[in-house]
C-alpha cells in the first residue's frame, strides 16, 4: 500500500517551488529588462496587435546575451539583449523577430506556463511513486534515479508538445497578419547557428523542443491544412 503523505508533500513541494520560480524570475526580468521600442518591429507587433482585435503587444529586451525569446509566467513577452543584436546587425531580419514574437505569443495564449505548473507538481508527485516501489526491489537510490530520469523524458515530451502548439499559433497569426510563415521557417534554419546548439547527434526524445525538420515540416502541414 503507497502512503498518501509522501505523494501530496510532493505535489505541494512542486506547486512551492514553482511558485517561487516564478516569482524569482519576475524580479529578475524587472530588474534586466526595458520596454522594445524599434520602430520596424513595432510596426510587426502592431500589425499582429490589429490581427488579434487588440489594442497593443507590448514586447521587452530583456538585458542578457544568450540568443532567446522568453514568455514569462505573469504573460510578459520578452526577446534577450542578444537576440536583438543579431536583428540589428543584420542577421536577423524584422519578420523574422516577429515570429519569435508571436511563438511567444502562443506560449501565453495557450496557458502554457499554467500547464506546467500543473505538470510539475504531477510529475513530482509521479516521481515519489515510482521511486518508493522500486525502492522495495532495487537498492538504496537506484529507485530515485529511475524515476528521476523517466520524469525528465516525460518533461521534455511535454515540452516538445507545447513547442509545437505555440508554432502552429504563431504560424496562424502570421498568416492573418500578412506578415506569412516564410520568416519563421527561415529563422528556424538559422536558429543552430545563431544560439550555438547543436542538437544534431542528440535523441530527439531527449530534446525539450523540437529538431528543425520536425519544426518546419509541422508548419508546412499546417499550411497544406490550411489551404485545403
Amino acid at each position: 500500500m503507497i502512503r498518501l503523505a509522501p505523494i501530496l508533500l510532493a505535489v505541494l513541494y512542486g506547486y512551492a517551488l514553482y511558485r517561487f520560480s516564478a516569482w524569482r524570475t519576475a524580479r529578475e526580468l524587472d530588474a534586466k529588462s526595458t520596454e522594445l521600442a524599434d520602430p520596424m518591429l513595432r510596426q510587426l507587433c502592431d500589425q499582429m496587435a490589429e490581427a488579434l482585435e487588440i489594442p497593443r503587444i507590448k514586447v521587452h529586451i530583456y538585458e542578457i546575451e544568450p540568443v532567446n525569446g522568453l514568455a514569462a509566467p505573469d504573460g510578459r513577452i520578452f526577446i534577450t539583449r542578444g537576440f536583438f543584436n543579431k536583428y540589428r546587425a543584420g542577421e536577423v531580419s524584422a519578420d523574422e523577430m516577429a515570429s519569435v514574437i508571436a511563438h511567444e505569443l502562443g506560449h501565453v495564449a495557450l496557458g502554457h506556463a499554467r500547464r506546467r505548473m500543473i505538470d510539475f507538481s504531477g510529475q513530482n508527485a509521479a516521481r515519489t511513486v515510482i521511486a518508493m516501489l522500486l525502492g522495495r526491489f532495487l537498492p538504496f537510490g537506484i529507485g530515485a534515479w529511475i524515476a528521476g530520469q523517466a520524469m525528465r523524458l516525460l518533461a521534455a515530451g511535454l515540452s516538445r508538445k507545447d513547442e509545437f502548439e505555440a508554432d502552429a499559433y504563431a504560424s496562424a497569426l502570421l498568416v492573418k497578419a500578412g506578415i506569412g510563415t516564410e520568416p519563421q521557417k527561415s529563422l528556424f534554419r538559422k536558429l543552430e547557428s545563431l544560439t550555438g546548439a547543436r542538437g544534431a547527434s542528440v535523441p530527439a526524445w531527449v530534446l525539450s523542443h523540437p529538431k528543425t525538420p520536425q519544426r518546419i515540416a509541422a508548419i508546412e502541414a499546417n499550411e497544406t491544412k490550411w489551404r485545403a
